[in-house]
């Protein structure tokens, strides 16, 4: 089973989704289904928000404050990490298949 490959967000991009829940009143859970994260990464961005701890775009402590990431960039992770959940589906596929297959050959002696 592969590892999913560690994603790098801007400094930018973690302060819409913050703004996202707390101007437009949604729930952690439909955010991080709109933006594709995990819930607990946005829960710990919303936490820090509120605490005052979570990087700003002007302060430069963000992810990625050299440079913002290109369109390309951002695609190619986001190909690169719906990649690595395809091949675990069919990896898990596999083994469902195989495992169901030589029940029925067990069940037919």
């Amino acid at each position: 089973m592969e590892k999913l490959p560690k994603q790098i967000y801007t400094s930018e991009f973690r302060q819409q989704a913050v703004a996202m829940i707390e101007r437009d009143q949604l729930s952690v859970a439909e955010v991080s289904r709109k933006l594709s994260i995990s819930q607990k990464t946005l829960a710990n961005w919303v936490r820090r928000a509120r605490n005052g701890k979570l990087p700003t775009a002007s302060d430069g402590t963000g992810a990625l404050a050299r440079r913002p990431v290109t369109d390309t960039e951002a695609e190619l992770s986001r190909l690169r990490r719906e990649n690595a959940e395809l091949r675990m589906e069919r990896d898990i596929l596999k083994k469902s298949a195989a495992y169901f297959a030589s029940e029925s050959w067990r069940g037919a002696r």
